[in-house]
């Protein structure tokens, strides 16, 4: 009987050291049952943290985390411990649609902004062809810089002519040499 000793009554006690430094993981504490060292939920489930095993608890049920955590791979077994807490937070949070709910806004968010950006591509495009204009009007024959760098890809782009010597549109100009072939506007 390692660990303990008799008082003078004659009841046990343990002695200070002897276990008293361990303390059970989240789940074994939840569960209110000793923590073997082969633990499953030991590695995943720290003392320090007992929300993430209680909300997985809640959801999942101890249970299943624990068949589902044994099928698993245990090179596998962290990522699959933190999407079992990512996803009962996420049910918590919105018992209807869970994680799906939280792709779904997601989702819009980036459509908001994809439609944001494709704005202001256009505004851009637009603001070129009026500089093109007024400089084709006011009679330049010299290469507008539209910006430093790959915006203009070379002068004599900017500088296309027709059979008269008048500088002529070119829809180069006003495109970035990555971007030529690709959509302007993608979802």
């Amino acid at each position: 009987m390692a660990g303990e000793v008799r008082d003078v009554a004659g009841s046990k006690a343990t002695v200070a050291g002897a276990g008293a430094g361990v303390s059970p993981c989240a789940g074994c504490r939840l569960l209110r049952r000793r923590c073997s060292p082969d633990c499953v939920f030991a590695p995943y489930f720290p003392a320090d943290e007992p929300h993430k095993f209680a909300n997985v608890h809640k959801v999942f049920g101890a249970s299943n985390v624990n068949k589902l955590l044994q099928e698993v791979a245990v090179a596998q077994r962290s990522d699959a411990a933190s999407s079992l807490v990512y996803e009962a937070n996420a049910r918590l949070r919105d018992p209807v649609y869970g994680c799906a709910g939280a792709v779904s806004n997601l989702q819009r968010q980036i459509d908001i902004l994809s439609a944001q950006l494709a704005l202001a591509r256009a505004e851009t495009l637009r603001l070129r062809l009026r500089l093109h204009h007024a400089a084709h009007l006011a009679g330049s024959s010299a290469a507008v810089q539209l910006s430093a760098g790959s915006a203009s890809s070379s002068a004599a782009a900017a500088t296309a002519s027709d059979a008269d010597g008048k500088q002529s549109f070119s829809p180069a100009m006003f495109m970035e040499p990555h971007s030529i072939g690709q959509p302007m506007w993608s979802c």
